[in-house]
């Protein structure tokens, strides 16, 4: 059985599941991190925190302008191709998309805070949010590579594209204003 990514790579379910591991380790890492530097900075420096808040919601509101004004130009255009790809490469992929995406870490810094109870040990609540942040990532990762053909087919038409990226980015300036809110 195969699944194909998005990009038009058809590979095994083995393989896939490396590059999952990979991201899951990478998210998990970015997410601790966030949490112990935001809580860090949230109980000893508050102006330093709001900054942060707020720069993170502006940011992710600019991205979510940036991706309502792009007109497509990312529709794909790949022929059907078979990748011969090492699980090690694979999974060292995954974590490197995962700690080296700036959207990730301004996301995770933005949006933790609120689910942070400062009257209550950092390190009881650290493993129920990391546990959960890992969950939805998993779930989104296998319906990203089970839907990879179908994602393929809705990516090659620039006018899906657009769709796609308003909702997104509707999606992403609502989470923006919410952050700048709360």
């Amino acid at each position: 059985m195969t699944l194909s990514l998005s990009m038009g790579m058809s590979i095994g379910i083995k393989k896939t599941m490396y590059m999952m591991y990979g991201e899951l380790f990478g998210v998990g890492l970015v997410a601790t991190s966030s949490v112990i530097g935001v809580a860090t900075i949230m109980l000893k420096y508050q102006t330093i925190f709001l900054v942060l808040k707020y720069g993170g919601g502006a940011y992710l509101i600019y991205l979510g302008i940036q991706m309502w004004l792009s007109r497509g130009k990312m529709a794909l255009n790949l022929n059907d191709c078979n990748f011969n790809i090492s699980k090690k490469s694979l999974a060292i992929q995954g974590f490197i998309t995962a700690i080296a995406n700036p959207k990730g870490w301004a996301f995770f810094i933005a949006l933790l805070p609120p689910f942070i109870d400062k009257n209550l040990p950092m390190f009881s609540q650290l493993p129920v949010l990391i546990l959960l942040i890992l969950s939805l990532e998993f779930l989104c990762l296998i319906i990203y590579a089970t839907g990879g053909k179908t994602l393929r087919k809705l990516l090659q038409n620039s006018s899906n594209v657009r769709l796609i990226n308003k909702v997104a980015g509707s999606m992403m300036m609502g989470i923006g204003i919410w952050l700048a809110l709360t």
